[in-house]
């Protein structure tokens, strides 16, 4: 693969094993094409997309129970989309999102290695706050995603994006690692009318490695 590395991991969710194409660390950069410089991603977090981090195992491991008949759901930040895959499989309507431009890729190939047809995909941008960018995204029942609360503008950023994507009683599921910026997030959500309620995650993951944080349910 041109400018970077891959690997493929194995990780076992519920007993299924799932095949992830990734990167093969988190010093991978390439740019080559200016789309990420293009968009304001910085090199420092380029790999951040590339790879499956505990919180998207987390919430790939909830999205195996949790009710999805009859919802229109989107990942946002997904990144490599395990629990998008997960949905995927079980029949549900689902949208991933992401502003990494290599994201769509990596989900084609992912899905190709499950055995999984196609799935729709849409870029998705926090930081635009003008009405007719993202509009093609619509508006959603379900809304989740694991570990985005990295900066300190972010929190207003993702509330203000949910907010313009979130249809009529949705749910709002986001697993945070307890971050510092969950706070903010929390009150930014209040002010556009969301009720949180929040639950520690489990204490392990199922290939026992440590965890700490929280799931932030939010209804409106």
């Amino acid at each position: 693969m041109p400018g970077y590395q891959v690997k493929t991991e194995t990780i076992t969710l519920g007993g299924t094993d799932w095949h992830i194409r990734c990167l093969l660390d988190d010093q991978q950069y390439t740019d080559t094409r200016q789309t990420a410089a293009a968009i304001g991603l910085p090199a420092a977090g380029w790999s951040h997309f590339g790879q499956v981090w505990p919180s998207s195992r987390v919430l790939a491991l909830a999205m195996l129970t949790q009710p999805l008949a009859g919802l229109r759901v989107l990942e946002i930040g997904a990144g490599l989309a395990l629990a998008s895959l997960v949905m995927h499989r079980r029949g549900a309507d689902v949208t991933v999102s992401d502003w990494h431009p290599l994201t769509e890729d990596f989900l084609r190939h992912n899905l190709a290695l499950n055995g999984l047809g196609p799935m729709p995909y849409q870029a998705g941008n926090w930081e635009s706050v003008a009405a007719t960018d993202n509009q093609a995204l619509g508006l959603f029942d379900l809304i989740v995603g694991s570990d985005l609360l990295y900066e300190r503008q972010q929190p207003a950023q993702l509330a203000a994006f949910i907010h313009r994507h979130a249809a009529v009683g949705a749910q709002i599921v986001i697993v945070d690692p307890d971050r510092g910026n969950r706070a903010a997030f929390g009150r930014d959500m209040g002010l556009l009318g969301f009720v949180l309620t929040m639950q520690a995650a489990e204490r392990q993951l199922e290939d026992g490695t440590a965890y700490k944080g929280r799931f932030l349910r939010f209804e409106r």
